[in-house]
């Protein structure tokens, strides 16, 4: 079973570098556009309206696409100096409840995202400027969420399987 859990841990990791890669593509789209912003405005004294709906729109898929990213390569925020004093079986059960805590958190946003891009995609709901269907930003946000959540699962189900006594030749 941990063998099947790995496997699929390791298909999952290949989304999670693509989906951090189109992440990082949205980033140039809105470093370019407002690039251009910048240039009408200051250069031709002709400010692009679109600019600022655009660049808002797409910080939400932005913003999640390099959640699971973060969880592959252990690249969020910790502070270990409490941890590291702890006995391993203790620091294993920390360990257990942080990846516990961040699979709940993003679950719970997963779901709100996914039910907002089909809400957005029911009622034909529109940006305000450009006119583009609101479903078309909501739903790499959302994809991105329920990936990070698939991907937290994996890593929960592999860290507990695994056991305190394997998790600590890690280290």
């Amino acid at each position: 079973m941990i063998k099947t859990m790995q496997q699929l841990c390791d298909k999952c990791e290949v989304a999670v570098v693509w989906l951090a890669g189109f992440g990082a593509l949205i980033v140039l789209v809105q470093m370019t556009w407002i690039s251009y912003g910048v240039m009408m405005r200051y250069v031709f004294n002709s400010p692009d309206g679109t600019v600022t709906e655009a660049t808002a729109l797409l910080l939400f898929p932005v913003a999640f696409a390099g959640l699971a990213y973060a969880l592959k390569e252990d690249a969020y925020p910790k502070v270990t100096m409490l941890t590291d004093l702890l006995p391993p079986k203790l620091r294993y059960a920390v360990d257990i409840l942080n990846l516990a805590l961040m699979l709940g958190i993003g679950g719970f946003f997963a779901l709100a995202a996914v039910d907002a891009t089909i809400r957005s995609f029911d009622s034909g709901a529109a940006s305000e400027i450009l006119l583009w269907p609101r479903y078309i930003f909501w739903a790499p946000g959302a994809v991105a969420l329920v990936l990070f959540a698939i991907y937290a699962v994996l890593r929960l189900g592999l860290l507990i399987a695994a056991g305190p006594e394997k998790t600590e030749t890690a280290d």
